[in-house]
């Protein structure tokens, strides 16, 4: 089954291997990967930057496990964004998770392996309730690999969002007491990951998103103001590429809805 394709073709986000490595720590403040040696994966990154997730996914995958940061960022984004039938969705998410694991044994200290695992696992925990996701042990599995992103590269901004979500949703679902005791999330740890996320990747859409997300969440509705206006940021961010200009759309949605 092909995959979707981006639906802002008109905003080419087209990167020659020259201007990708003059845009690439811009483009990856966020995750903190660095600018590949080969060829074959600058390919592969420009064809993700555009909005070609399939293509960069399958470029990816081509060259094996040095491909899988690109193969999984293309899969998770895109199913996270893009897919819209809900069982394939979780099975894509399933398949990041299991490369991810398979890499982890073979490279543990490529922090790609970790973070990708950690969101694809946090988004296919959404999917199936976070509760339920708790029940089976995948909070668990979520909170050790994003710690092990951060311990391995201390400016991923993505893994800081990604804490920082994981200590509002675990209060949010089972409330503060639980979530404290049985899970180690706090509120204030996970306000400050957000706060730390930012100061990471100024540029950031997603960051503002979650951090408004994770506020609510964490505060109630009297953070609503603060939330709306994070919202209201990320609406003005330029995006440099195709996922952050789904972000930026993410956050026209909401605030329209």
């Amino acid at each position: 089954m092909a995959w979707s394709k981006f639906p802002y073709p008109d905003d080419a986000y087209t990167y020659s291997p020259a201007s990708l490595k003059k845009a690439w720590a811009r483009l990856h403040a966020g995750d903190a990967e660095p600018f590949p040696k080969d060829a074959a994966l600058v390919d592969a990154w420009i064809a993700f930057h555009a909005g070609e997730f399939e293509k960069a996914a399958k470029l990816g995958l081509e060259q094996g496990m040095a491909g899988y940061a690109v193969a999984n960022k293309a899969t998770a984004i895109y199913a996270n964004y893009l897919e819209k039938s809900e069982k394939k969705k979780l099975a894509l998410f399933e398949q990041v998770a299991q490369r991810c694991e398979e890499q982890q044994k073979e490279q543990p200290k490529n922090p790609a392996a970790w973070y990708w695992h950690a969101y694809s696992l946090g988004r296919y925990a959404q999917g199936i309730s976070i509760v339920k996701a708790l029940s089976q042990g995948i909070g668990n599995k979520v909170k050790h690999s994003l710690d092990m992103t951060i311990k391995l590269a201390p400016k991923h901004a993505d893994a800081h969002i990604g804490l920082g979500t994981y200590h509002a949703e675990i209060i949010d679902k089972v409330g503060a007491m639980i979530g404290g005791l049985t899970y180690g999330a706090k509120k204030e740890e996970g306000i400050k990951l957000f706060k730390a996320a930012l100061k990471l990747n100024p540029d950031s859409a997603i960051a503002r998103i979650e951090y408004a997300n994770g506020m609510v969440m964490l505060e109630g509705k009297k953070k609503m103001d603060e939330a709306i206006a994070l919202y209201e940021e990320a609406v003005a961010c330029e995006p440099k590429d195709a996922m952050e200009r789904l972000d930026v759309e993410l956050a026209k949605d909401e605030l329209e809805g």
